[in-house]
């Protein structure tokens, strides 16, 4: 178990990256509270991962200030996204497969040749 911070004026902690059950705790050490707007229920957020976080690591706060959390960029701010499935899908061109030979029917686990 750890002790709580006694000074008057803490540094805010660096905890973008930090997943919620961690934040959590390195706040509490320094003596500050969370509250994450995109999760009513921060006790619920075990796994997922902070990502913008205000007041910014290292500003000087009273002790018992609240740290703001977030653990969704926002619609349309950043993130990979989901990449698959991809839809329309890519046009179809380039060598697939080696051709059949004229007049036999075709051979869906031909390889091709190399040189």
């Amino acid at each position: 178990m750890r002790l709580v911070s006694e000074q008057p004026d803490v540094r805010v902690p660096r905890l973008v990256g930090l997943m919620a059950v961690d934040a959590y705790e390195t706040a509490h050490v320094q003596g500050l509270s969370l509250y994450a707007p995109d999760r009513p229920d921060l006790r619920a957020a075990v796994v997922d991962h902070v990502v913008r976080q205000y007041p910014r690591p290292g500003a000087q706060v009273p002790r018992e200030s609240v740290v703001y959390v977030w653990f969704d960029f926002g619609e349309g701010e950043g993130g990979g996204g989901i990449r698959e499935p991809r839809v329309p899908r890519p046009p179809l061109g380039g060598l697939r497969r080696e051709l059949a030979e004229p007049g036999e029917p075709p051979s869906y686990c031909a390889a091709l040749s190399s040189p």
